[in-house]
This record gives structure tokens, sequence and C-alpha cells, in this order.
């Protein structure tokens, strides 16, 4: 594995391939900042937030779209300008977005968790480009592991309260789910609790195992194929990317384990399998101010 920077970060999340920039995209929750990685020239940008920003998307006209403590905004990394479209919580002022991404729909994907991480008060949503939300999923205690299948008709998502990883029929014409069922159950001691993923283009499911340092690669049938160990123990979510070879790319969280501090960072290595395309907000209909 590469340590791409040596900037320590807080809690590093939401990693995000970017193949029209060819940049890699992500989140510093604590520090509010969003990231972009040039693998090629190794030049790291920041972008300040105004509030904490738990997940980002990429949209159809070039922005980005994030999920602050303050709600869902598009945000143009050109000009600096954040666009509010809605607070999705804002009856839940104790909690903050967590995991999310765009869906096989083109509408934001996002869950949500207490913020003190005390109470089950968190949920799973889909928001559209015009502010229209809908609440998938209620009675969550940390919302993550948000992917789909590479024909979009399986969606997956698992809960920090478990380490059971959840999949549903998804129809795309509609952004509903159905069909409820466990797809897969992690040994936590060995694999840790199941985090942000991603897919390849094979559809296999690539889960981070937090707080165990691993990146467990988990087939369509349910079959765990393999484990990679990671140089950092809390491993919040993997990302396939790269233009010419398919890498893998990995954020983590600063943690204290075993007396030992290891800062959050961002890894890379090359791989052997290519990972789905990121799936656009759509904002065709959107009418910008």
């Amino acid at each position: 594995m590469t340590v791409c920077t040596n900037l320590p970060f807080e809690i590093a999340e939401s990693p995000l391939w970017d193949d029209r920039r060819s940049l890699l995209w992500f989140v510093d929750i604590n520090n509010h900042a969003i990231h972009s990685y040039d693998p090629k020239s190794g030049v790291l940008n920041r972008y300040q937030m105004p509030a904490l920003v738990g997940s980002i998307g990429l949209s159809e006209d070039g922005r980005l779209v994030a999920a602050l403590k303050t709600g869902i905004h598009l945000f143009d990394p050109a000009t600096g300008e954040l666009e509010f479209i809605v607070n999705p919580e804002v009856d839940r002022p104790g909690n903050q977005l967590n995991d999310g991404k765009v869906g096989p729909d083109g509408c934001f994907w996002v869950g949500s968790m207490d913020e003190n991480s005390m109470n089950i008060s968190g949920a799973l949503y889909r928001v559209t480009a015009s502010g229209e939300v809908t609440l998938v999923k209620d009675g969550i205690f940390i919302s993550n592991g948000l992917a789909w299948s590479p024909d979009g008709k399986i969606m997956y998502h698992s809960d920090g309260l478990s380490s059971t990883v959840k999949a549903f029929d998804f129809d795309v014409a509609t952004g509903t789910i159905s069909n409820e069922r466990d797809f897969f159950t992690f040994d936590h001691e060995e694999f840790g609790w199941p985090d942000g993923a991603t897919m390849d283009v094979h559809g296999n499911y690539w889960s981070a195992g937090i707080f165990r340092g691993k990146i467990n690669q988990v087939s369509p049938e349910g079959k765990l194929l393999r484990t990679l160990q990671m140089p950092v123990l809390a491993t919040t979510m993997p990302c396939l990317g790269g233009d010419d070879v398919p890498t893998l790319f990995v954020t983590s969280l600063a943690s204290d384990v075993d007396d030992v501090r290891q800062e959050g960072t961002l890894l890379s290595c090359e791989i052997d399998v290519a990972g789905v395309p990121s799936y656009r907000f759509s904002v065709a209909d959107l009418t910008l101010s």
C-alpha cells in the first residue's frame, strides 16, 4: 500500500473516483473539508466547508453533491459556491448526515446517525435535486455500506449496530427498494465491523472492516472471496478507481488502539479488478438560482 499524503485526517471518508477529472474526492468529516487527490501528480487540494461533511457524490453538471450537517448542498469546486438543496433532518437536530452515494436512479441516497453515537435515531433518505426527500428506512444506529450491483438492480446497506450487510431489490425507474434480506454477516472480531463499501464490475461487494484494518471482498452470492490487511486499523471505506491501472483507494480515521495512535489517512494500491463507475446526481430539471 502507498500512503498518498502525509497530511493527517481526523475522519477520512467517502472516497469517490471522478472519471472525468481523473481525481479522487474524499471528505474529512470533523475538519469540515472536502479534498481532491490527483494520483498522477500527487497534488492534494482542500475545500473548506461551513459544517461537518459526511459524504459526497458526483453531479451531472460537474459539481459535487455534499451531505453537510446543515443539509444537502451542491458544491462547485471551480468557484467555491455552495448551493443549499434541502435538510432532510430538520426535525432531528441531534443527528448528522453520514454515508451517502448517488444511486442508479440519479438521486442522492444518504443516511444519518446520532452525532454522539448514542441513540438509534438515524435514517436512510432518497433526495432529488429539486429537494424532494423520501424517508426510506428509519430506526438506524449508523447508516453505512451503501452500494449497488453493476446492473443497478440490487442495493446494499448496513447499520453500525449490526455486523450484517443487507441486500434489497432496487427499482431504478421508481427509486424504491423491496425484498430486504441478509446478504453477509461478518465476524467482527476477525474482519471488523462493516463500514463504507464499494462495488467492482463483477458484482463483488468491497467492505471496510473498521478497527481490524480489513478490506473484505464478498461475492454476489454472499461468499467471502478475500480479505486485504491494511497498515492502519480504522479503515472507513474502499473505492475502486484509476485511469490506466485499476487502483484501490482506502480511507481511514484517527484511532488509539492498544495505546498506539494512528492518524487518519488515504492509501492506494494497484488491484486486479475495476470498479463500477460512479453514478451522477441528476440536475436536469433543477432551476439554478
